[in-house]
């Protein structure tokens, strides 16, 4: 890989292995951060629902939310079927998060 990110001729493969998979575990460790902020909105959404008097499932905002993911990962150049797929198990994690602080 080039210094600019693309393919190029590499001058120690292994190098650059372990570079490349450096930066996954740091995307990892993002990807975590914002799954984490991500809970801790879900459970301020559960208080205020609470406060609302309003359920904590609520079908048509889920599927809305996994839809503009969807289309968001197109966008992207990722297969949506596979984005909507993680985003709903992000929701059954937001889903828990909201019941336990309601």
């Amino acid at each position: 890989m080039s210094p600019d990110g693309g393919v190029g001729k590499m001058e120690d493969p292994e190098a650059e292995l372990l570079h490349i998979r450096q930066e996954i575990e740091r995307v990892d460790h993002a990807l975590i951060a914002l799954i984490a902020e991500r809970v801790s909105l879900a459970e301020r959404v559960g208080v205020a629902k609470r406060a609302l008097g309003l359920p904590v499932l609520d079908p048509a905002r889920e599927a809305a939310v996994v839809r503009r993911a969807g289309t968001v990962a197109r966008d992207a150049g990722l297969q949506d079927e596979d984005v909507r797929y993680i985003f709903w198990h992000l929701i059954g994690l937001s889903r828990r998060a909201q019941m336990e602080a309601s």
